[in-house]
């Protein structure tokens, strides 16, 4: 909830792309027109989980409103340079993630006896699908025109790594008391709880090569065909640096961290 109540952010980020950005705040231009537009229904899945927290005091509503505020003023970094096709290759995977992120939230919170925000999780999952879908078609469109700088932007995102929209969280207490990320004790809450994983980052790239079909690519420069290379190693290459990582951690004593938004109860972050 609290990545979806950071919206201006991301649509600043969509306006920084050049040639697709909306400039006077009310182009009629399709690049503008769907900007705002998929800003209006992502607004509405925040505003949806936010009422229904308020309503039922599952959280803590005063360090989450703390932390939406902070993370609107920090801002994000996608790497994605005021470059189209960096920023759609990035769009493509990330409301793919969101989606699945939505999609396990949903099942948990039905394992757990609340079917009414399992609810309303799948069907912002189905929503970010949807958008999931549009940005992809985006990229099939630059392939077909630009295949070299498609791949070679595909490649770049990747070697940069997909960077969260919500990276730069903070609630004003977290760091001070522990000493570490906000960011990162929540993204191992997300792995452990099957959330969102480093196996789900590996999938997503997997899916994209294929949707994309960079594997059979034909023509291509040798600056890209080395990136078509590059790519196409990267999925087996995750998916063995998240088991290395999880035997790793497996190893460590269990250690838990209190949250704020929770009311300070404790959770396992390993």
């Amino acid at each position: 909830m609290i990545t979806e109540e950071a919206l201006p952010t991301y649509m600043n980020m969509l306006n920084t792309l050049e040639g697709t950005a909306d400039l006077t705040g009310a182009d009629d231009t399709p690049w503008a027109q769907w900007t705002r537009k998929w800003t209006a229904e992502e607004n509405r899945h925040g505003d949806l989980m936010n009422k229904y927290l308020w309503c039922t005091g599952k959280v803590n509503m005063k360090p989450v409103e703390t932390t939406i505020q902070k993370l609107i003023g920090s801002g994000m970094n996608p790497k994605t340079d005021n470059n189209p096709y960096l920023g759609f290759v990035y769009t493509s995977f990330q409301e793919r993630a969101t989606k699945i992120s939505h999609g396990n939230t949903a099942r948990l919170a039905k394992e757990a006896g609340d079917p009414a925000f399992a609810k309303m999780c799948g069907i912002i999952a189905a929503d970010e699908g949807r958008h999931e879908i549009a940005y992809q078609r985006i990229i099939d469109e630059v392939l077909k025109r630009d295949p070299d700088g498609a791949v070679l932007a595909f490649a770049d995102m990747m070697e940069k790594q997909i960077t969260m929209p919500a990276h730069m969280m903070c609630d004003g207490q977290h760091k001070d008391r522990t000493g570490r990320d906000l960011f990162n004790d929540f993204a191992a809450v997300a792995e452990r709880t099957g959330v969102y994983t480093g196996h789900d980052y590996a999938d997503i790239m997997d899916h994209l090569i294929k949707r994309w079909d960079i594997e059979h690519l034909q023509g291509l420069s040798g600056e890209a065909a080395a990136a078509q290379e590059y790519l196409m190693k990267q999925p087996n290459r995750i998916r063995k640096l998240v088991d290395f990582a999880a035997k790793k951690a497996a190893k460590k004593p269990p250690a838990k961290e209190t949250f704020s938004w929770i009311y300070d109860r404790p959770v396992s972050i390993n």
